[in-house]
C-alpha cells in the first residue's frame, strides 16, 4: 500500500540521489529520498549498487521503512530485515508495523529467520496479533494471504445517520475504503453500502434499504490470479473475502490486485530468459553466474541436439555448401512463427481465455495461418535464393524446407504451452527452450534431408 500522497514538484532520478550523496549533503539527500513514494523508495534501493544500500536505508524515515519493506523484492528486504534487527533488535520492526497494513506486514515477517517471526509477532499488540495471525494462517499466493483485516462493519438494522456518526469518529477511513461491510454481531457477512450512496441517502434511511447484495464474495483459499480476474471483470476497487461459514475475515482492495498483475507480467517476461523477478540486478557476480548457468546449460543440451541433426547430413553439405549458408533462414522463420503462437497462447492462458472447449479450434487455426504463411514466405525465398546462387533445386529445397518449419512452428507454438500446463510446468518458463529446439531441429533435418532426397 502507498502512503499519502506525496508533494513532488519534479520525478526525482537515481542520478539526482546519486549526485546529492556524493557532495556529501545528507540531510539534502534524506529529505529528497523522503519526498519518494514507498515503491520509488524500493526502485531507488533496488537499482543502487550494493555498499551504497545500506546508507540509503538509513535515510529512509521510520513512516516510509515499512511499506518501502513491503516493495522490495525478498532478497533484498531479507538482507535490509536482518540489518535491521542486528542493529536495533526485533523491536524495530514493531515501530514499522504501526504504519503497516496486516497484508504488507505478513510478507514482512515471513521475510525473517523462522525463530524471529514468533518473537516479533508476540511483540505486537493483542489486535495486530490477532490480524496478523488470520492472514499468516493462509499461503501468500491466496486471497486470505493477499487480504487486509482493516474492515469497517455496520449492522443492518442501524440508520445512516449513526453510521456516518460512526465514520466521522474513526477520523480517518482504511485506504481504498469505497464500501462499508453488513455484518451480525458474530461477523456473519450479509453484504455492503457503497460509499456513494451513503452520502446521498437521506439520514433516517434504514442500513438494511440500501445495502447491497454481494455477487463478488472471494474465498479466503482462491489463488491471487483468480482474485485478480475477479477485480478485472467486475470493475472493483475492494472486495469481501468471506470464509465457507459466511464469516466476513477480511478484504482485499485494488492496490494489492494491481500488485498482483505486475508481479504476473514480471514473471512471464523473466521466466522466459529463466531469471526470477526476486534477483538482485547487483547481486555478487558468482551467485548470478550461478543462476543463469543452470539456463545456460540447458540451452546448451537443446544446441547440442539442433548440431547433432545437422551432422547426420555431413556428406549432403559437403557436396552442397550453399545449404550450410541457408540452414538459419529456415531455423529462425520457423522459431519466430513459433514464438508469436507460443506468446498469443501464454497470454490467453493468464487470461483464462483458453479451454478443452477451444484448444482445438485454436490449432487448427495457428495451422491455417502457418501454411498461409509458408506459401508466402517459401515463395518469396525460394526466388531469392535462385538468383543468389541461379540454383532452382535450391529454390525447391528452401522452400519447401520454409513451408514445413512454419507449419510445425505455428502448431508447436500453441500446443506446448496447453500440454505444458497440464503437466504442471510453467509455459513461460519451458515453453521459449523446447519450442526453439523444435524448430531448429525439424528446420535442419526438413532442408538438409529434403536435399539429401533429391539429390
Amino acid at each position: 500500500m502507498e502512503a499519502e500522497n506525496k508533494n513532488n514538484d519534479k520525478h526525482i532520478t537515481l542520478d539526482d540521489l546519486a549526485e546529492v550523496l556524493d557532495s556529501g549533503a545528507i540531510i539534502k539527500a534524506k529529505n529528497l529520498l523522503n519526498s519518494l513514494y514507498p515503491s520509488e523508495i524500493a526502485d531507488v534501493i533496488e537499482s543502487s549498487p550494493r555498499n551504497r544500500r545500506e546508507l540509503i536505508w538509513k535515510l529512509v524515515s521510520n513512516e516510509n521503512k515499512g511499506e518501502t519493506l513491503a516493495e522490495l523484492t525478498e532478497e533484498i528486504r531479507t538482507y535490509l530485515l536482518d540489518e535491521l534487527i542486528d542493529q536495533d533488535g526485533p523491536e524495530a520492526l514493531v515501530v514499522i508495523a504501526q504504519n503497516l497494513d496486516t497484508d504488507d506486514l505478513a510478507d514482512i515477517i515471513q521475510s525473517l529467520p523462522k525463530n524471529l517471526i514468533k518473537k516479533t509477532i508476540k511483540s505486537l499488540d493483542k489486535q495486530n496479533q490477532d490480524r496478523l495471525s488470520k492472514v499468516l494462517s493462509f499461503p501468500d499466493d491466496t486471497a486470505g494471504g493477499l487480504m487486509n483485516t482493516d474492515t469497517i462493519n455496520i449492522r443492518s438494522s442501524v440508520t445512516v445517520e449513526v453510521l456516518l456518526k460512526y465514520l466521522r469518529r474513526l477520523k480517518k477511513l482504511p485506504d481504498q475504503t469505497d464500501i462499508v461491510f453488513v455484518t451480525d454481531i458474530m461477523n456473519k457477512y450479509f453484504g455492503f453500502v457503497l460509499i456513494q450512496d451513503l452520502l446521498v441517502a437521506d439520514t433516517g434511511t434504514f442500513i438494511s434499504e440500501i445495502m447491497v447484495k454481494d455477487t463478488n464474495v472471494i474465498d479466503p483459499d482462491l489463488n491471487q490470479h483468480e482474485v485478480a480476474r475477479i477485480f478485472e471483470t467486475a470493475d472493483l476497487v475492494s472486495a469481501a473475502v468471506v470464509d465457507r461459514d459466511g464469516i466476513l475475515l477480511g478484504r482485499i482492495t485494488i492496490d494489492d490486485v494491481v500488485d498482483v498483475i505486475r508481479e504476473e507480467a514480471d514473471d512471464s517476461v523473466l521466466n522466459m530468459a529463466g531469471l526470477n523477478k526476486d534477483d538482485d540486478i547487483f547481486a555478487p557476480i558468482f551467485q548470478s553466474t550461478k543462476r543463469r548457468s543452470l539456463w545456460l546449460g540447458a540451452n546448451l543440451l537443446t544446441a547440442i541436439l539442433a548440431a547433432a541433426a545437422i551432422g547426420i547430413f555431413e556428406a549432403t553439405i559437403e557436396k552442397v555448401v550453399a545449404l550450410a549458408i541457408l540452414m538459419p533462414i529456415v531455423a529462425s522463420m520457423g522459431g519466430i512463427a513459433g514464438m508469436q503462437s507460443l506468446a498469443l497462447v501464454i497470454r490467453s492462458q493468464a487470461l483464462d481465455q483458453i479451454g478443452s472447449s477451444n484448444s482445438r479450434l485454436l490449432i487448427i487455426k495457428e495451422a491455417s495461418i502457418g501454411v498461409l504463411n509458408g506459401i508466402l514466405w517459401s515463395s518469396v525465398v525460394a526466388l531469392a535464393v535462385y538468383l543468389w546462387f541461379n540454383s532452382i533445386f535450391l529454390g525447391i529445397v528452401i522452400a519447401s524446407a520454409l513451408m514445413i518449419n512454419l507449419i510445425i512452428g505455428a502448431i508447436s507454438g500453441v500446443s506446448l504451452p496447453l500440454i505444458l500446463s497440464k503437466l504442471k510446468i510453467d509455459p513461460a518458463l519451458a515453453g521459449g527452450v523446447i519450442l526453439t529446439t523444435i524448430t531448429d531441429i525439424v528446420g535442419f533435418i526438413s532442408l538438409l534431408g529434403i536435399a539429401t532426397l533429391i539429390m
